[in-house]
Order: C-alpha cells, then sequence, then structure tokens
C-alpha cells in the first residue's frame, strides 16, 4: 500500500494540479505560483469564507468514505455563500496529512472535492500540503461574489419578520445517529444528507437577486442556532413553532427508533445546510416565487419579535428555545 509518506509532498502537488484543468476566464494565474490570481468581479463585492474539517471531530475515517469528506469540505464552505446570495469564483484547499494516509484514500478525498467543484463551478486555483502528526485535517477558503445592493446578510432583519426555512430538517442528524448507533439498518437519505449535505446556491441567488428577503443565515448548527443568531445580528428576538418545523420523514423514523425525539434533531442537530430567511410579509409572494424557481420548498417556522428572547412556542406553552450546536 503506497502511502502519502512514499510520494512526498511535490509529488502529491503535482498529482493534484494534473486534475484541475479547464480553468475559467476569471482564474488568471491557478495552481503553481506562490498565490493564486482571480479577475476581480465587476460592480460586485467578493465574498470570502473558510472552514476546517477535523478527523475525530468532524468526520471519522471509520465511518465515511474518503470522496464523501471530499465533498463536505467543500459543500460546508458554500453553503456559507449561499446564505449570502453569492455565486462562487473559485476555492482553496489546505490538507494537512498523516503520513500513513494511503495515496489511494488522497486520491479519493480529491474526486469528492473536485466533483463538487465542478458541479457548482468553484475552480481549485490553488492551498497547501503539509504533514499532520495526528488527524487528517482539511481547510477551506471558497471565494464568491455577489451584488452589493444584493447581498444577504444576518444583521437585516426588523420585528415582524417572517422565518423561512428551505426545505426538510433533522436529516444530518440521524445520519450522524445512524453512525454512533451503528445500526445496520439506517436510512440511506439520512446518512446522504449527513456525509454529501448540499449547498443551496441556486436559492440563495434567486432570494437575494429578487431582493425578497432581508437576512440569511445557513444552518450549520441547527435551526435553534440559526434563529437566535438571526435575531441577535438584528438587535431582536425570536419566536419558533414547534408544530412547523419541517423533520425529514426518515429522519423522524430514525429519531423513534433510537428513543429521541425528532424534533431535537431538527432545532439542534445541526449540519442540513438548508438556509433560513427573514422575510417581511410584503416581500413574501416574491421570496417563495424565488424559493419555487430554485426547486425547493420553504416553510414558516417563526418570527422575529421585540423581546430579546429566544421562544419555542409547542402545543400553546411558551418555552425557551433550546441551544444550537456548540463546539465547546
Amino acid at each position: 500500500m503506497t502511502t502519502v509518506r512514499d510520494l512526498g509532498e511535490h509529488a502529491l502537488i503535482a498529482r493534484l494540479r494534473s486534475r484541475v484543468t479547464n480553468l475559467p476566464a476569471h482564474i488568471e494565474i491557478g495552481i503553481g505560483d506562490d498565490a493564486a490570481a482571480i479577475a476581480p468581479p465587476r460592480s460586485e463585492l467578493e465574498i470570502v469564507t473558510t472552514d476546517a474539517l477535523i478527523e475525530g471531530v468532524h468526520f471519522r475515517r471509520d465511518w465515511t468514505a474518503p470522496d464523501a469528506i471530499g465533498h463536505k469540505a467543500l459543500a460546508v464552505n458554500l453553503s456559507d455563500l449561499a446564505a449570502m446570495g453569492a455565486t462562487p469564483r473559485a476555492a482553496l484547499l489546505s490538507l494537512a496529512l498523516p503520513e500513513t494516509l494511503p495515496v489511494a484514500e488522497f486520491d479519493a478525498l480529491l474526486d469528492g472535492f473536485l466533483a463538487l467543484a465542478a458541479a457548482t463551478a468553484t475552480p481549485l486555483v490553488g492551498g497547501n500540503i503539509t504533514r499532520s502528526p495526528g488527524p487528517l485535517m482539511i481547510d477551506v477558503t471558497a471565494i464568491g461574489s455577489a451584488p452589493r445592493r444584493k447581498l444577504l446578510r444576518r444583521s437585516g432583519g426588523v420585528a415582524g419578520d417572517e422565518l423561512y426555512v428551505t426545505g426538510a430538517l433533522g436529516g444530518a442528524a440521524a445520519g450522524l445517529l445512524i453512525r454512533q448507533t451503528g445500526n445496520p439498518d439506517g436510512d440511506g437519505e439520512c446518512l446522504r444528507r449527513y456525509e454529501r449535505p448540499t449547498p443551496q446556491l441556486r436559492a440563495g441567488r434567486l432570494v437575494a437577486r429578487s431582493r425578497s428577503a432581508r437576512a440569511a443565515i445557513d444552518l450549520s448548527d441547527g435551526l435553534a442556532d440559526g434563529a437566535r443568531q438571526l435575531a441577535a445580528a438584528a438587535g431582536l428576538g425570536v419566536e419558533i413553532d414547534a408544530e412547523a418545523v419541517p423533520i425529514l420523514p426518515a429522519a423522524a423514523v430514525v429519531a423513534a427508533s433510537a428513543g429521541r425525539d425528532a424534533l431535537e434533531l431538527g432545532l439542534s442537530g445541526g449540519e442540513d445546510y438548508e438556509l433560513l430567511f427573514a422575510v417581511g410579509r410584503r416581500q413574501r409572494r416574491g421570496f417563495l416565487a424565488a424559493v419555487r424557481r430554485a426547486g425547493l420548498a420553504a416553510t414558516l417556522v417563526g418570527r422575529l419579535v421585540d423581546d430579546h428572547g429566544a421562544i419555542l412556542v409547542q402545543s400553546g406553552t411558551r418555552k425557551p428555545l433550546p441551544e444550537g450546536f456548540s463546539h465547546f
């Protein structure tokens, strides 16, 4: 079995570089120089985000195929661009590799990353490879662009805005639960949502271009966390209607079999990477039309309020909204 130590850094970089071809016109210098050169978009802002995945924290190599790890590393960054209504323009990939990592796993990780990069028109233009004395670590920087006046931020909501979430929630948390419990009958859709999330780029762009939402955030750490952050950014409070939260049916089945509350998975489980929007009542029709054009459904789950609290309304009872996922 050939390992990355056997090949060495320069051979690994050459191996990666050979797979990155047909760069778009705005990439003037790609992999091979000290830095990449990207032509700036005319009359738009550049949007830059970064996120890291660390073995043992965000994934386990004995649970997840390496191509899924590569896919997810890019997807979580593209989801941040989606939340701001941005169009991807380039990505940087930095890898800290255990020296015993098989080259076959290195190649498969690139398979997943580059497949999503091609599907989303996000060219890989550089990065770094180094040795890790411990876990595999993947750091991605994604670069996008958006019109200045059509950029979505977290802070634009006003009291009375309705909160809409795309898609259904709880699937990724249910997928993680399947892996944790070793359930051989676990649902494939939940595992896909956990291991290969879909960044909702088209929905973010269409809503932003239509100017039909005042604020947005992607749901990396659960609906409860996203709602709290939208409210806090606007200096407001939030109310969520428990009965309205759209739970993926397969996630509800997984939760029941594990003795867990499906609503908890949707509120606090995280990694769904759906989008949460704050929408004014007069914007509602245009917003729903934009989401439909993206091929998605959106569900009204709550509202921003003047009070600074975070409330869950369930069966007529008001109680504190649970916390979302937190690393610490």
